[in-house]
């Protein structure tokens, strides 16, 4: 049986050991770009030195009142930064949606990794704190 071959490799944002060996693990293809997604969308703009235009501040507006056009905005912001900045990531859609109770955000992002056949479906929650 043929082994897949790693295409894409990263370190994982934890810097987790593996458990038998002691070494750093590595995160690879698919897992690999969703962390990478992950980290593109929580990030805002400034917070990467030396890279200040990496970022979509989905954070900063998060205390908007959550109209159309502020989804729209957030959904668009999404999009360009991982067009931008994730070459390995085609993305298919991008929705956000609002849930009142918790006072949270439900960022749903679907993406095909390039070499993949298979969508990638990444869900972020982020909470309001206050």
């Amino acid at each position: 049986m043929l082994k897949k071959k790693d295409l894409f490799s990263d370190i994982p944002l934890g810097f987790t050991p593996h458990p038998v060996t002691g070494e750093l693990s590595r995160k690879t293809n698919r897992d690999a770009v969703r962390q990478s997604v992950k980290s593109l969308i929580l990030t805002d703009y400034y917070e990467r030195p030396f890279r200040s235009n990496i970022g979509c501040s989905i954070r900063y507006q998060l205390f908007e009142l959550f109209t159309p056009a502020v989804k729209q905005q957030m959904e668009a912001g999404i999009r360009e930064v991982i067009r931008n900045f994730e070459p390995r990531a085609d993305v298919i859609e991008v929705l956000v949606e609002e849930n009142r109770e918790s006072h949270s955000l439900i960022i749903s992002v679907a993406f095909m990794v390039i070499n993949d056949p298979n969508p990638v479906v990444l869900d972020v929650i982020l909470e309001r704190v206050r």
